[in-house]
């Protein structure tokens, strides 16, 4: 399952607090289009992400603006939009300054600039031609606001140009979206099920648990019954010794 999602050309990835013995660990999902791996560890940082990113992939990793997944070695990056404008509503609620105000709506109409040319139809030349002036606007619009004495300001600014490589990579590929919903609603499950376990009491109850979860929640988005394919999977095991590959996806 892990490799699946590794070698996908588009994956996702979050994460959220465990309870193991009593102490804080953190849940991490890595999902693609049919197969998602959870992975329970100590550390909400890159020592937890080094140890499911074992080596550069070739996809694009779509991500919230966590800083620990810029140690990930990828294609690609997009960072979430959704994230980012309810981080902008959220400041809107504190700073009613002209200063944030202004720069807020060049933010604004940029971002949503970019995504309305994903979904517009241009010609390649008139479609390259855009995409290449939101790189500028984006350089435009953090020079003009470098000497910004804005507290909110400068803390976008810090963001931009720290993932400024990462804002419009959706615009670029197909099948790359401008949101990290895919991994919030397969993370949503464990978290169900965080509700009424409370956690784990060990490190080995808390790595079996991520593995269940894994083969459950994979077989689920490959449309198949889990019970009746871990049952399948048993009986094969007890006949032949040896368990059987993981499904494929149905052909619906």
């Amino acid at each position: 399952i892990a490799e699946d999602v590794k070698s996908s050309g588009t994956l996702h990835a979050d994460e959220t607090g465990w309870r193991v013995a009593g102490r804080t660990h953190w849940l991490w999902c890595f999902c693609a289009r049919d197969a998602t791996w959870y992975m329970i560890d100590r550390s909400r940082g890159s020592p937890a992400l080094s140890k499911f990113f074992t080596e550069a992939i070739d996809g694009i990793l779509v991500t919230d603006f966590w800083g620990a997944y810029n140690s990930v070695e990828c294609a690609g990056r997009q960072c979430c939009y959704p994230h980012l404008f309810r981080d902008i509503d959220a400041t809107d609620v504190a700073d009613g300054s002209e200063e944030w105000r202004v720069f807020r709506k060049k933010l604004l109409r940029l971002l949503r600039d970019a995504l309305r040319l994903k979904d517009a139809e241009h010609g390649l030349e008139a479609r390259a031609s855009r995409r290449t002036l939101l790189d500028a606007r984006l350089a435009q619009l953090i020079a003009d606001n470098t000497a910004n004495g804005n507290a909110n300001v400068r803390r976008y600014l810090k963001r931009l140009r720290r993932h400024r490589e990462e804002l419009f990579t959706f615009v670029d590929y197909d099948g790359v979206p401008a949101d990290n919903n895919f991994a919030e609603r397969e993370i949503r499950p464990a978290v169900m099920l965080r509700k009424r376990v409370q956690g784990n009491q060990s490190e080995n109850g808390a790595a079996t648990t991520a593995v269940l979860m894994s083969v459950f929640r994979t077989l689920r988005t490959r449309g198949l019954d889990p019970l009746t394919e871990i049952v399948n999977a048993l009986r094969h095991y007890t006949l032949h010794g040896d368990l059987p590959p993981l499904p494929s996806a149905t052909a619906n």
